[in-house]
């Protein structure tokens, strides 16, 4: 099977929400659910702050009960977050998929990385700018990095072949561990970058330096371990 194939076959069990090819009836409406939840979460943190936005604001806007809320989210947090990283570490897969047999393994995870992270729309600006006003904000949108290693192994391993599993497995995970430290670099506290152990402080975070230019160095020492797998499958 090609890699775009197999990646296709795979992109529905890389998400959540989607157990079918193609989704059934319940899983649209789920998927529908947790969009309409992440729309509500996003345009009341826009038009209150996120302070003054709860749980039940969210489910009321959204036409769902609490408690069906708490099934998608499990934290106001989580959810406006959620407005600017959806479906983002499939996003990044398919890229890497996308780029020709030829181009190295490395450049292609670079440029799929960055042109996922960088490239965003008008909803997605509004949240990293409330990404920026709280701390608990900060640290959802650094957690949502682990998502990128199940679909990213998928993808290197096709690209490595049976052999290289876990050597699949250890290059997504350690992508996805560059991307939160570039980003770390990227969001840090006001007035704080410089104190040791300071990211997990409080207050206000700002955006510093240019976010390309922070991922490329975060995932520049990972370059040779690419290029070592490659070499191990080439004939």
């Amino acid at each position: 099977m090609c890699v775009h194939a197999s990646l296709r076959a795979r992109s529905h069990v890389w998400n959540a929400d989607t157990v079918t090819t193609p989704p059934g009836l319940r899983e649209r409406k789920k998927q529908a659910t947790r969009e309409a939840l992440r729309e509500a979460a996003l345009r009341l943190a826009v038009e209150r702050g996120p302070d003054q936005v709860r749980v039940e604001d969210i489910a009321e806007a959204a036409g769902v009960s609490p408690r069906t809320y708490n099934n998608y989210f499990a934290s106001r947090e989580q959810a406006i977050v959620s407005a600017v990283t959806a479906d983002r570490e499939a996003r990044i897969a398919a890229a890497v998929a996308a780029r020709p047999a030829g181009v190295r393994l490395a450049d292609a995870v670079t440029e799929a990385v960055v042109e996922q992270y960088t490239n965003t729309g008008e909803r997605e600006h509004q949240a990293l700018l409330l990404v920026t006003t709280q701390t608990a904000l900060r640290d959802a949108f650094l957690n949502t990095t682990a998502d990128i290693e199940p679909p990213l192994t998928a993808v290197i391993a096709e690209r490595l072949g049976d052999a290289g599993a876990h050597t699949a497995r250890v290059l997504a995970a350690s992508v996805a561990a560059a991307v939160r430290i570039a980003l770390e670099g990227w969001l840090r506290p006001a007035g704080k970058a410089e104190a040791a152990g300071s990211f997990g402080a409080g207050g206000l975070v700002v955006a510093s330096g240019s976010l390309p230019d922070q991922l490329g160095a975060a995932l520049a020492p990972l370059a040779p371990a690419f290029d070592a797998a490659e070499r191990r499958t080439q004939p």
